[in-house]
C-alpha cells in the first residue's frame, strides 16, 4: 500500500503531540507548515515554534508562510498533491482554495466537544464556564470557524482542581491518539463525519492579558476557575501597589464580613481575600521577575491584612 501524502500544519505544543503520533505511526508528513519564528523570553530572542523544532529533528521539510493567501504558497501546496492536510492549533486561516487542495480534505484536531467551544481557547473556556466534561474532536474543516462535521471524538472529565495546562496535555494526547488511529480510514473514505448542531455552538475567543485580571467583586468560585484557566498562561493577576502579582493556585472558602477586595488575613496556608460572594484563599503567588512562592513567603514581604486590593 502506498503511504498517504500528508501536509501537517501546527504551531504550539498541543500540535506536537499530533505530529509525533503520525511520525511514530510511520505516517510522516511530506511537509510541515508552522507560524514564523517569534521573539520570546526576556532577551526577545527569535524562537522557533515547538512544531518547527520537532519537525527539524525528524528531518521533515518546514515552511513558515506569513499568510496562506499568497498564490505562490498555494501553488507549492497544490504541487505536493496531498491526500490530506492535518491541522492542529496552527493559528493561520485556511482560505477555501487551500481547503480544496487535499484529495480527502483538511482534518482538524480540536480541543473540545464540538459544537461547544469553537474558537481559539477552548481549554480555558471550558474551565471558566465550570464545565464538568470536555474532550477532543477530529473534524473535517470547512470555511467557517470550527464548523465542519466531526469524524470522531473522545470525552473526559475535568478535574476539580485541574489547571488549563494539565487539561491541555490530556487533550493533546487524546487528539493525537484519535488522529493516528483514524487517519487511514478518513483518507480511504471509510469513516463518515456527523454535522454539528450550529444552534448549540459556543465560542472561545482569543485570550488577552486583561482577561486574567482578578475582579474581586465577582464570586470566589468564578475567580478560582479563572486562576486555573489561566495557568500557565497568561496567569491570573491583581495589582498590589504598582506591582502586577500573579496567582497560580487558589481555593474558595466561606464568606467573610468585609468589602470585596479586602485582605482579611495572611495565614500560613493562604492570603484570604473577600470577594463578591465568598472569599478566595491565595496559595501560590509571584511578583514580577521573581519565582512563585507560597502564601507564607509572600505575606512575609508585605503588611497585607486590612489592605484593599
Amino acid at each position: 500500500m502506498t503511504s498517504p501524502r500528508i501536509i501537517f500544519a501546527g504551531t504550539p505544543e498541543f500540535a506536537v503531540a499530533s505530529l509525533t503520533a503520525l511520525v511514530e505511526s510511520d505516517v510522516v508528513p511530506g511537509m510541515v507548515l508552522t507560524q514564523p519564528d517569534r521573539r520570546a523570553g526576556r532577551g526577545k530572542r527569535l524562537t522557533m515554534s515547538p512544531v518547527k523544532q520537532y519537525a527539524l529533528e525528524q528531518q521533515i521539510e518546514v515552511r513558515q508562510p506569513v499568510t496562506l493567501r499568497d498564490e505562490s504558497v498555494v501553488a507549492e501546496l497544490a504541487a505536493l498533491e496531498p491526500d490530506v492536510m492535518v491541522v492542529a492549533a496552527y493559528g493561520l486561516l485556511l482560505p477555501q482554495n487551500v481547503l480544496d487542495i487535499p484529495r480527502a480534505g483538511c482534518l482538524n484536531v480540536h480541543a473540545s466537544l464540538l459544537p461547544r467551544w469553537r474558537g481559539a481557547a477552548p481549554v480555558q473556556a471550558a474551565i471558566l464556564a465550570g464545565d464538568r466534561e470536555t474532550g477532543a474532536c477530529l473534524m473535517a474543516m470547512a470555511a467557517g470557524l470550527d464548523t465542519g462535521p466531526v469524524y470522531v471524538s473522545k470525552s473526559m472529565q475535568i478535574g476539580e482542581h485541574e489547571t488549563a495546562g494539565e487539561l491541555h496535555d490530556r487533550l493533546a494526547a487524546a487528539g493525537a491518539e484519535m488522529l493516528a488511529k483514524n487517519i487511514d480510514a478518513i483518507i480511504d473514505g471509510e469513516l463518515d463525519a456527523t454535522p454539528q448542531d450550529d444552534e448549540r455552538a459556543t465560542y472561545a475567543a482569543k485570550i488577552k492579558s486583561s482577561d486574567a485580571a482578578l475582579d474581586w467583586s465577582r464570586p470566589a468560585v468564578d475567580l478560582e476557575r479563572l486562576v486555573r484557566a489561566y495557568n500557565p498562561t497568561p496567569g491570573a493577576w491583581f495589582m498590589l501597589d504598582d506591582q502586577r502579582i500573579k496567582v497560580w493556585q487558589a481555593q474558595c472558602i466561606a464568606a467573610v464580613d468585609a468589602p470585596p477586595g479586602t485582605v482579611v488575613a495572611a495565614e500560613q496556608d493562604g492570603v484570604i481575600v473577600s470577594c463578591g460572594e465568598g472569599a478566595l484563599r491565595l496559595e501560590s503567588l509571584q511578583r514580577p521577575g521573581k519565582r512563585a512562592v507560597t502564601a507564607a513567603e509572600f505575606a512575609a514581604r508585605f503588611d497585607l491584612p486590612g489592605r484593599q486590593l
